[in-house]
């Protein structure tokens, strides 16, 4: 019990960190180069929860990175999009894709698939005993 609530611990911080990170250089695009990153506190137990794959990263820890990654990256799909609705009906989802081309229901960017295979693969090691 004590190293899931650490991989809690770890997985939300680093959550935290990517997407300050991902939020504050999408702001030169915008040529603001004040770099300001933002998140949401709903995040961290929704990144937290990246610990819940532990057992996926045993499991597929013999598959190349890639193929690990796209695993990872629709597991997580998943966790966003039913986090994300149930947030949406009440009225707390700090997110909403509906203006992104490959969204589905406002709360999943299938353009960020390479975003989260990355996030998962960082999970991963994140999360492997010492």
């Amino acid at each position: 019990m004590r190293k899931l609530f650490q991989n809690f611990i770890k997985c939300g911080i680093l959550g935290w960190c990517l997407e300050i990170s991902f939020t504050a250089l999408q702001s030169l695009r915008r040529r603001d180069l004040t770099l300001k990153g933002t998140t949401s506190l709903w995040m961290f137990p929704i990144y937290g929860a990246g610990c819940l794959l532990a057992p996926f990263f045993r499991l597929f820890g013999h598959l190349h990175w890639a193929a690990r990654g796209g695993i990872y990256a629709l597991l997580i799909f998943s966790a966003e999009y039913l986090s994300g609705r149930l947030l949406w009906k009440k009225g707390l989802c700090p997110w909403d894709y509906e203006k992104a081309r490959w969204n589905i229901g406002r709360v999943i960017r299938l353009d960020y698939l390479p975003c989260w295979a990355a996030t998962g693969l960082l999970m991963e090691r994140a999360t492997r005993d010492a």
